[in-house]
């Protein structure tokens, strides 16, 4: 039983070289920023699709953290945000807002008045109706909440 070869060879002399790139063929610098440049700004600036405003990319949402991230720990130099104060914001579709946080620590000085200051800068947002804070210990804070960005601005990365 005779089998048929399953690839054929054949010989050639010479190939064409492949053409070569030129260099008035390659993109300008310029022109390479700004195709950047367009691109980093459409993804910047996209929102997710079909968010309510409640929910995470929504408008009212969004606004509820950007007023977080005006709260600044009074020992730290990092907004509450960022320091990883902040367990959880919940946006209900009439206004309500619950946010859940901690402190650094149970006896940090400002533990008296940081959940009243966020109740007033979270209802002075366009859009809430109130906002109620609850203060937990548990998870206790630990610095591995912290973003990137406030490790950055505390040194530690």
């Amino acid at each position: 039983m005779s089998e048929e070869p399953k690839f054929t060879i054949e010989e050639v002399d010479s190939v064409a070289a492949p053409p070569r790139a030129r260099v008035e063929d390659a993109e300008s610098p310029a022109e390479k920023l700004e195709r950047k440049r367009d691109y980093l700004e459409g993804f910047l600036a996209e929102q997710p699709q079909g968010a309510a405003a409640g929910e995470p990319g929504g408008d009212l949402y969004e606004a509820v953290i950007a007023a977080l991230k005006d709260i600044f720990d009074p020992e730290i130099p990092v907004n509450i945000y960022d320091l990883g104060l902040i367990y959880g914001v919940d946006v209900a579709d009439d206004g309500g807002v619950a946010v859940t946080m901690t402190l650094t620590t149970p006896h940090c000085p400002v533990a008296e008045s940081m959940p009243g200051e966020v109740e007033l800068r979270v209802s002075a947002v366009p859009g809430v109706r109130d906002c109620e804070v609850s203060l937990v210990w548990d998870p206790p804070w630990d610095p591995a909440k912290m973003s990137d960005e406030a490790r950055l601005e505390l040194g530690m990365l």
